[in-house]
């Protein structure tokens, strides 16, 4: 597989809509994370209302992928609750490592599928959701 079947339009596309920076202010929580392996960093923030995600903004610095599924993970987020982030990162960690179908909440996702035979830029879709975990962590104190 090439470069080119991994980074197929869809992924270019979201990498480029969220490419600016889109932090909210105010906030409810925000949390920065690094993959040290490719200098990948996503600063994630959350607003919410009875226990819900209303927004999630990100400045994300990194390649495509990393771009895209924080893009991603904004256009997914609005109605999640917090304590569900790990589920959700686990989902599509079996997902992309080829155990299981999305769920429906992360459909959007799908678009990833040329990663899953790309098992090292895996961890590039994840990161965002390492944010929004450290994130909702903030919130939600029993998942720290």
């Amino acid at each position: 597989m090439t470069a080119d079947d991994l980074y197929q339009a869809e992924i270019v596309a979201r990498a480029k809509s969220g490419a600016g920076d889109s932090r909210l202010d105010p906030h409810d929580a925000r949390a920065t994370v690094d993959n040290p392996l490719c200098g990948d960093r996503v600063t994630l923030d959350l607003s919410l209302a009875a226990g819900h995600v209303v927004a999630l903004g990100h400045r994300t610095r990194g390649c495509a992928l990393c771009q895209a599924a924080a893009e991603t993970l904004r256009r997914c987020a609005p109605g999640m609750a917090p304590s569900e982030a790990p589920a959700h990162r686990e989902a599509l960690a079996a997902y992309l490592a080829g155990r299981q179908d999305l769920p429906e909440r992360l459909a959007d996702f799908s678009a990833f599928a040329p990663v899953r035979s790309h098992p090292s830029r895996q961890g590039c879709v994840l990161l965002p959701f390492e944010a929004f975990i450290e994130a909702a962590a903030m919130v939600d104190p029993d998942r720290r």
